[in-house]
């Protein structure tokens, strides 16, 4: 079929124009409406548990601690799991994980005040939100076009970054003046539920819900094939070094940052509070715009010069620029939001590494999340490596260092001819199959990607 005379090179409606894949609209209402009720907890289950069973602020970091531990290994597992059983069984196990072992949190650990089992239940919970949330990001990766990927994407961190925490915590603010944090714990799970059934049965027919790998391919071979993988195509693991340096620094950042603009420029905590906020808001529309542009402009030159570039600028800006200007509120609020922005270029990645391993899809994108999850120890690790030695500023450089250093990688994100081939004709790359040879993958230059990534009408 060829490029000119596809009709998936056509927009129609109203879901085309806004780069929305229309079998997949329904997941990502039911996205939306899951990570609500998952972030409906963030601002306010620290201190909640150390007031029900866990007794001290250690005792409750530690039962977070656990949670997200538990996160990052289920943000892998959801990958290479979705491979061999499917996206759909994937997200049906994290709604069903998250829902049970949340079910006993509430009804069981809570009120008896047992700590060994809010630490098991509040924990195995983790595997709830990533198996369910990067199930259907591995749907989303095998079902849409492949010319509009970029655009699927940004949707979909717009539904999750909307939710968790963003609404969930607006959400928390308004129910718990009026029926308690107990009976916000509770909504939040009949959010999680309503929004895990109307994602899964609203686009159970879609394309790119069932099993990905080839037959001979064991759930444990797929397991093994996510960490070999990093070792077999070297462009996986250099996509993945570059999704640890996306928000890495934003990790940092949160260490030492707020004593920096609480005290030192006298902003107060609230004052820091709002410009997260602001980092926040401005991220979330922003990934669906550059999700959206990417696909016009090239998935390789957003991610190099707005994600990376862009990322190195706006966080010298951040803890520069206010800390030289008298009364900088306004203009902290202005860097703020352009670092949430900037960040937001990374969208693409997400996109380049299904692509590069059109055979392993969600092999790759366990690789991507393994550095999303990575991401949260590396920032703070480098800020207490360097802090007292460098100081705050130096800190800040070696972050916009490493930001330009992920600029000059993504040259080495190239593609095998499988995946052009699918970019070409604008289908979905959902057929498994054996991985192009490193060797065979030629470079998708700046000038081919923007073209393969602008949708035409035939």
């Amino acid at each position: 079929m060829s490029a000119s005379a596809s009709p998936a090179r056509a927009e129609q409606g109203l879901t085309d124009r806004l780069g929305l894949p229309r079998p997949l609209v329904w997941g990502f209402a039911g996205l939306l409406l899951f990570m609500i009720g998952d972030g409906v907890e963030s601002g306010y289950i620290s201190p909640y548990l150390q007031a029900h069973g866990a007794d001290t602020a250690t005792r409750a970091a530690v039962v977070i601690t656990v949670y997200g531990a538990v996160v990052t290994a289920g943000s892998w597992l959801s990958g290479a799991l979705s491979d061999v059983w499917g996206p759909r069984r994937v997200m049906w196990l994290g709604l069903g994980v998250w829902s049970v072992f949340e079910v006993l949190f509430l009804a069981v650990a809570l009120p008896t005040g047992n700590y060994p089992l809010i630490l098991l239940t509040y924990g195995l919970r983790g595997f709830g939100y990533p198996f369910f949330a990067y199930g259907f990001l591995v749907w989303v990766l095998a079902g849409s076009p492949a010319h509009r990927l970029g655009s699927a994407v940004g949707w979909f961190y717009f539904a999750f970054t909307g939710g968790l925490p963003t609404l969930g915590s607006l959400l928390a603010s308004g129910s718990e003046p009026l029926i308690g944090e107990y009976a916000t714990l509770w909504l939040s799970l009949a959010l999680v539920v309503a929004g895990g059934v109307l994602a899964l049965t609203g686009i159970r027919g879609a394309r790119g819900g069932g099993r990905l790998a080839p037959p001979e391919v064991t759930a444990g071979r797929s397991v093994a094939n996510s960490v070999l993988i990093i070792f077999s195509q070297p462009r996986i693991a250099v996509g993945c070094l570059i999704r640890v340096v996306n928000t890495a620094p934003q990790f940092g950042f949160l260490v030492f940052l707020p004593a920096v603009f609480s005290d030192d420029l006298g902003f107060g905590t609230s004052g820091w509070l709002r410009l997260v906020f602001v980092l926040g808001a401005a991220n979330i529309f922003a990934n669906l715009f550059f999700g959206v542009l990417s696909d016009r402009l090239g998935w390789h030159r957003t991610l190099r010069w707005f994600g990376c570039a862009g990322s190195a600028v706006s966080s010298l800006c951040l803890y520069f620029l206010p800390a030289h200007v008298s009364d900088a509120y306004w203009l902290a609020v202005v860097c703020a939001a352009l670092y949430g922005v900037t960040l937001a270029g990374f969208t693409p990645i997400s996109v380049l590494m299904s692509l590069m391993a059109p055979g392993q899809k969600g092999n790759a994108i366990a690789v991507l999340n393994l550095g999303a999850g990575a991401a949260t120890f590396v920032g703070p690790l480098i800020v207490a490596a360097f802090l007292g030695v460098i100081g705050p500023g130096g800190v800040t450089v070696v972050f916009a260092a490493l930001y330009l250093l992920a600029g000059v990688a993504v040259r080495w994100l190239t593609i095998p001819e499988e995946s052009r081939q699918a970019v070409a004709e604008g289908r979905p790359l959902t057929e498994g199959g054996p991985l192009t040879e490193a060797g065979d993958a030629r470079p998708l230059t700046e000038e081919g990607d923007a073209r393969a990534g602008t949708t035409r009408r035939p």
